[in-house]
């Protein structure tokens, strides 16, 4: 996904969002639609495409580990996803694991550079200054005060991921909810981001988009029409008119194309 990640307004906010929460040292919520990028920017701000495989395999360590330690210092953020259903101490126990893995890479990238010397340190988590929370609606009262009180103790900021809505939940919790620094809103893409994002991706297909183009228009408007702007939607939309192109041997993106590959994908759920 990093490499293939396409950097929208959206996407700024929620970095701006997540610093600001971090810097505070807060507890900040992020809610939004389903599918339209609220987990990806989160793990794009944590790096944890490139973290998580690293923290998780956990092998010998090598020079080139460097640059990964280096990275870890650098975000100093644990990306959870919680189970259905979670039970609270598993959900901590979890939690503070790659806490203590992500801060052991931190720690080493800080020996690295000669801020830190003599013997490590067992509270190696110390170093983790987010946690970003996805899925958040999860979450049972007990872990959501287990999480309060971790913030409390250890000035820990976290963001918690949900879908809209979750912010008026935790009304419920006065404790936490007078702990909330930010509230951030993550909305579809708008009209000049999907041209954006859809010249990306006519590119990746070999053409060229031009939206005074009639025929692009069309497209574009088939598109927009489908998709709403949901970014999910939108990137398992591509392989199908990819496939739908080189079946029928087109050359041509247009709205009959957009159709047959929207068809296609709603039978594929």
């Amino acid at each position: 996904m990093a490499k293939d990640f396409i950097i929208t307004k959206e996407h700024r906010r929620f970095t701006e969002f997540a610093t600001a929460v971090r810097k505070e040292r807060t507890i900040g919520i992020c809610h939004g639609d389903a599918g339209i990028g609220k987990t990806q920017s989160a793990r794009r701000y944590a790096h944890w495409d490139t973290v998580e495989p690293f923290i998780t395999e956990w092998g010998p360590r090598t020079e080139d580990d460097a640059k990964l330690y280096a990275t870890a210092n650098r975000c100093r953020t644990v990306f959870y996803t919680p189970e259905v259903l979670p039970r609270p101490k598993i959900l901590m126990h979890e939690i503070a694991h790659l806490q203590t893995k992500l801060g052991i890479c931190i720690d080493e990238h800080q020996r690295n550079i000669g801020k830190v010397t003599g013997a490590r340190s067992g509270h190696t988590n110390k170093w983790v200054e987010l946690l970003i929370i996805d899925e958040a609606e999860r979450l049972a009262p007990t872990a959501l005060e287990l999480l309060r009180d971790e913030h409390d103790r250890y000035d820990l900021a976290i963001i918690l991921i949900g879908m809209p809505g979750i912010d008026q939940r935790f009304r419920h919790y006065p404790q936490l909810y007078s702990r909330l620094g930010f509230s951030h809103r993550y909305r579809a893409l708008g009209r000049e981001e999907l041209l954006f994002v859809l010249d990306r991706h006519w590119k990746r297909l070999g053409r060229t988009l031009d939206p005074d183009d009639f025929t692009d228009a069309q497209a574009i408007a088939a598109i927009e029409r489908i998709t709403r702007g949901n970014f999910r939607l939108l990137e398992r939309l591509f392989p199908q008119i990819a496939r739908v192109l080189k079946i029928n041997q087109l050359e041509t993106i247009t709205d009959d194309v957009i159709e047959s590959a929207a068809s296609i994908l709603v039978i594929g759920n």
